[in-house]
């Protein structure tokens, strides 16, 4: 093995080492991006599931106010009154939404 083959045997490995380095730069890159991608993917579930417990939120006091009407043993008019409650306020948040 003379002097040159060193010198074609370092050349090559600094090419081998150089590469690695390359590919592996690009991998982190993929990587980091995958993890925004999957950090901003996480914070728009995370408002979604904050807007659908507003909404569970809202129905549930929607039925509350449902069982009393139809439990009261108050008169029809009252009942119709309180009916009509309820449809104009869903009138209003549509307006507001």
């Amino acid at each position: 093995m003379g002097f040159g083959d060193v010198i074609a045997f370092a050349a090559l490995m600094g090419a081998l080492i150089a590469m690695v380095g390359i590919v592996s730069g690009a991998y982190k890159r993929r990587l980091d991006f995958q993890q925004r991608k999957l950090e901003l993917l996480a914070g728009k579930e995370t408002q979604h599931a904050k807007q659908l417990e507003v909404h569970c939120a809202e129905l549930e006091q929607r039925l509350r106010v449902l069982e009393r009407i139809v439990t009261d043993a108050e008169s029809k008019s009252l009942i119709a009154m309180q009916i009509e409650a309820l449809r104009d306020s869903d009138a209003q948040e549509v307006v507001t939404q």
